[in-house]
């Protein structure tokens, strides 16, 4: 509560700002014995990684929730596991609180997107202490009104709208609103030095998108409601914009021109990724690559089936692939499906000029019916990364923790392309965590659970050496539901600090002095 008190929104320019840094209220945990740090600290094993700076992107490693274009999950440093420090931070007042996507500022301050039951916010927070500077009230989403009229919080939890955002090449914040507006918000000091946000622009899409939505004026809405995913630059400066009844288009912020296209019968529910040859977006039934002709109009440069099951899983939002598509180097995007039995890892060549069949290899993981994914993988040069989320639903709904999760694999391309390999499997259990990796370090950041005597849970930072696949160390954050991750990413800051996105709020893990 003494959070949003000292905060003030005004209407005039819809921004917001804190009349002073407001300290943060840390998240409770449960009482326990776990361990605080299990393992011992690392040392530095760097890895190559080139990943492209986008042109209408904040730098690689800064500007989206997966890292970069890429999405990679690639950033530069993270602990090593020396002195560790920790700070936690509740959310938001309302139920929920979870500061789901997280980017950086180009002074390392995190722009983040915290979550509730009533909707998002985008916060604006100093590193390290948690301070909130300045904080942007966002519509709320329709599907928190469905979750109150059928007294079901599973619509809220199986709708990924508005979760994915990116920072433009000044530090703005480029988003789709739950009205079907597309949004820039700018964030800057004002003449006495208190931070705000500022709405730059604001694109109304809802001529190309229905909006027949939930409402707080319109309980029982007649018509389609099809809400905004995910929004993403090209190289050549439109704004491509998805949704989860499978429309697709660009919006050119110059002119404000829409363009829409059309998948029919398929949803996306994923974000998607860019480089300069291409937008790749997997929807519920194939992976495509696309691009925009002159007039920002989408084009299919290739459209692959993958094999997307006889049903949903536990562990996934749709009958489909649970992951954003990863773009490895210039020649790799993969995936993974939602086969019977156990899913694959499929790979393909990208290259619009290429010959022949472009899938590279599909890996079957984990234990036979146990087995999905709807979390990004970490990919670079030939190496992917991913963990199994089989049999966990949420924070709200979860009963069976026996069955949450169950391995984390490395798989390589082979350097001929004759197909990939399982390098490494581990038995760590992150059953709903965006893992990253660290290329100063060579360490791949996850977030598991040990199971406590009273029933309880405590969770922990657990840090994998990426040439072995051995557990390197762990980092209790707290014990109990408050700390369950729910989904939300793990994010690596410029200055080596992780951060973990909680049912509750926001934890910050760093080496001390």
């Amino acid at each position: 509560m003494r959070l949003f008190a000292a905060c003030a929104l005004s209407t005039a320019v819809l921004l917001s700002g804190c009349s002073e840094p407001v300290e943060p209220k840390a998240i409770a945990s449960k009482p326990g014995n776990a361990k605080a740090f299990i393992g011992s600290p690392a040392t530095p094993k760097p890895i190559t990684v080139a990943i492209p700076d986008h042109p209408y992107m904040a730098a690689a490693g800064l500007n989206a929730m997966h890292s970069d274009g890429y999405s990679s999950d690639v950033h530069a440093r993270g602990p090593l596991g020396n002195n560790v420090q920790l700070r936690s931070r509740v959310g938001t007042k309302m139920p929920g609180g979870q500061c789901a996507t997280l980017t950086f500022d180009s002074e390392h301050r995190l722009v983040a997107l915290c979550a509730a039951i009533s909707g998002f916010n985008i916060h604006l927070i100093e590193p390290r202490s948690l301070e909130l500077l300045a904080e942007y009230n966002l519509p709320i989403r329709p599907s928190s009104y469905d979750a109150l009229i059928n007294r079901d919080k599973s619509y809220i939890m199986e709708d990924s709208s508005g979760a994915y955002f990116y920072l433009d090449e000044q530090d703005r914040v480029v988003m789709a609103a739950s009205d079907q507006t597309i949004r820039r918000i700018a964030h800057r000091q004002d003449d006495s030095g208190q931070w705000q946000f500022v709405l730059e622009n604001s694109w109304d899409l809802s001529g190309e998108v229905p909006f027949n939505c939930t409402t707080l004026t319109d309980w029982s809405p007649q018509g389609e409601c099809d809400p905004i995913t995910a929004v993403m630059p090209d190289h050549d400066g439109f704004i491509w914009w998805v949704t989860r009844h499978g429309r697709l288009g660009t919006l050119n912020p110059e002119t404000g021109k829409v363009v829409a296209s059309r998948l029919p019968g398929e949803e996306i529910q994923n974000g998607f990724s860019v480089a300069e040859d291409g937008v790749y977006i997997v929807s519920d039934h194939a992976m495509y690559r696309f691009y925009a002709d002159q007039d920002g109009q989408p084009q299919t440069g290739w459209r692959e089936e993958y094999d997307r099951g006889s049903s949903r899983k536990v562990g996934t939002i749709n009958q489909g692939s649970g992951t954003t598509p990863t773009l490895l180097g210039d020649d790799y995007v993969t995936i993974t499906d939602n086969a019977d039995g156990k899913m694959n890892v499929v790979v393909y060549q990208r290259q619009q000029s290429f010959k022949g069949d472009r899938e590279v290899c599909a890996v079957p993981l984990f234990d036979d019916g146990h087995s999905v994914t709807d979390n990004s993988m970490i990919g670079f040069n030939r190496t992917i990364i991913l963990e199994n989320n089989a049999g966990y639903s949420s924070a709200y709904e979860q009963k069976d923790w026996a069955t949450a999760g169950g391995g984390i694999s490395r798989i390589d391309i082979r350097e001929d392309n004759s197909g990939c390999d399982v390098i490494w499997t581990s038995p760590v259990h992150s059953p709903s965590v965006v893992p990253k990796l660290s290329a100063d370090n060579g360490l791949a950041y996850f977030y598991s659970f040990t199971p406590q005597p009273d029933g309880e849970n405590a969770w922990y930072l657990t840090a994998l050496d990426v040439e072995t696949g051995k557990t390197q160390f762990q980092v209790l954050t707290g014990i109990g539901s408050n700390f369950d991750n729910n989904w939300a990413p793990l994010t690596l800051a410029p200055d080596g600090t992780a951060y973990v996105g909680t049912f509750k709020g926001l934890v910050a893990i760093w080496d001390g002095k």
